[in-house]
């Protein structure tokens, strides 16, 4: 459905190294900066990535925005949460398990990022 999602960040390298280890934690390689300062992360199925506002003014997060990333274990979100509180990031909502609704049975761990973007990592339970 996605091609990319771009995010703003104030500081790129320490960025990187928070999304380089909870990407990390689920399979992915490391980012890899471009001339201009840009952070990507590559996948067969579309593109993450980190640049500062090309407005110059601070990156902030978007408020009610969430960024899911799938995870294929439970062990796998959680130690993608590990990875995250590792490295710079906080914790929000509930602690990392399952949450149900609607018929649907969901494994979830939430981060907030170094520059407050509100991150998930996401298992759909059968």
């Amino acid at each position: 459905m996605f091609s990319h999602i771009m995010i703003g960040a104030n500081d790129i390298q320490q960025s990187k190294a928070f999304y380089d280890a909870i990407l990390g934690a689920l399979g992915h390689e490391p980012g890899v900066v471009d001339e201009k300062g840009r952070c990507f992360y590559f996948t067969d199925n579309g593109i993450f990535s980190l640049s500062k506002p090309i407005n110059g003014e601070p990156a902030s997060h978007g408020n009610g925005s969430t960024i899911g990333f799938a995870a294929t274990t439970p062990e796998m979100a959680d130690a993608w949460h590990a990875a995250g509180l590792a490295n710079g990031g906080t914790s929000c909502e509930d602690a990392p398990g399952i949450r149900e609704g609607g018929g649907r049975k969901l494994y979830l761990a939430y981060l907030r990022d170094p520059s407050g973007n509100k991150i998930c990592a996401l298992l759909r339970v059968k």
